[in-house]
């Protein structure tokens, strides 16, 4: 399999588990909490949880790339555009 498949499906992986596994994960902890009025909130909760659990992969990856090429911080300060 290539790193990129790789990739594509630990993040696909990651997304289904924020959505099957924390949301009912969630609503039983607001339920026991005597929270259960602010459970139609918890989708708002959940993307937000989502976006960022599959944004930090991307980001890592993109950072990745660019060290693999070469650049660094250090370089784009020198250059003089």
């Amino acid at each position: 399999m290539k790193d990129s498949q790789k990739f594509l499906s630990v993040v696909l992986g990651t997304g289904l588990m924020v959505l099957c596994c924390a949301g009912p994960i969630a609503l039983v902890l607001f339920g026991t909490a005597g929270l259960a009025a602010l459970a139609g909130y918890l989708d708002y909760l959940l993307f937000a949880v989502l976006a960022i659990v599959i944004g930090l992969p991307l980001y890592a990856r993109y950072h990745k790339r660019k060290q693999d090429a070469g650049f660094t911080n250090e370089d784009s300060e020198k250059r003089d555009d």
